[in-house]
């Protein structure tokens, strides 16, 4: 059992910065591949990013490559987004998941476990 909680959210102008942290319960955080999602209003959630358990590998939606990059601290339970030139289509709730499996996916269903995701809303 993985619990996950989302912070860093908050309100930014169109081209500012913001981090967000997921911090994990439990001893297997670094078994998991993560992942973060997010869900714009009237919209399906999607796919973000991804990391794979040692963090060797990344995954990134190509509407937020160049700009956000997911990163992870197994001595700290933590994986981060860090986002960059930031844009109003930005805006969503972002969740962090977790994948006990070995592949980095951009699969909803592929993910066990959820945060209960942190507000991101930029302005023009």
């Amino acid at each position: 059992q993985v619990q996950l909680v989302e912070s860093g959210g908050g309100l930014v102008q169109a081209g500012g910065s913001l981090r967000l942290s997921c911090a994990a319960s439990g001893r297997t955080f670094s078994s998991y591949v993560m992942g973060w999602f997010r869900q714009a209003p009237g919209k399906e959630r999607e796919f973000v990013a991804g990391i794979s358990s040692s963090g060797s590998r990344t995954v990134y939606a190509d509407s937020v490559k160049g700009r956000f990059t997911i990163s992870r601290d197994n001595a700290k339970n933590t994986v981060y987004l860090q986002m960059n030139s930031l844009k109003p289509e930005d805006t969503a709730v972002y969740y962090c998941a977790a994948d006990s499996r070995i592949l980095v996916r951009t699969i909803e269903a592929s993910y066990d476990y959820w945060g209960q995701g942190t507000q991101v809303t930029v302005s023009s």
